[in-house]
C-alpha cells in the first residue's frame, strides 16, 4: 500500500529541490509522483491553431520518486514517517486501514 496519496502535503528530502514543500497532484505509477511546485522544467510547445494552442515556453511539473519525499507533519513542522493501523468499525466486524504519523501516533486525515 502506498503511504503517500494524492492531496498529501509533502517535503522533498533529496535532490535540487531539497526542503521544498508541495501538494501531491497525481500518482503517475506506484513509485512516481507529481508534486506541485517541485521538479519544474521548462518545455517548448509548438503552436497548434486547430486546437487553439499558441506556441512558446511553458513550465511543467515533472515526476519525482516517492523515496525522495516524506509526508509533512504540520503539528511538528517537519517531515514524518507514516504507519498503517488497522481499526475495527463500530458496527460489524469490518476492519479499515488508517494512516498515522509514527512520531505522535496521530491519525492522518484525508
Amino acid at each position: 500500500m502506498n503511504k503517500i496519496r494524492k492531496g498529501d502535503q509533502v517535503i522533498v528530502l533529496a535532490g535540487r529541490d531539497k526542503g521544498k514543500r508541495g501538494v501531491v497532484l497525481t500518482r503517475v505509477s506506484d513509485e512516481l509522483l507529481i508534486v506541485d511546485g517541485v521538479n519544474v522544467m521548462k518545455k517548448n510547445i509548438k503552436p497548434n491553431p486547430l486546437k487553439g494552442i499558441s506556441g512558446g515556453v511553458i513550465q511543467k511539473n515533472m515526476t519525482i520518486h516517492q523515496s525522495n519525499v516524506a509526508i509533512f507533519n504540520s503539528v511538528l513542522g517537519r517531515a514524518d514517517r507514516v504507519g498503517i493501523r488497522l481499526l475495527k468499525e463500530k458496527d460489524g466486524d469490518k476492519v479499515s486501514r488508517h494512516r498515522f504519523f509514527k512520531s505522535s501516533g496521530e491519525l492522518i486525515n484525508t
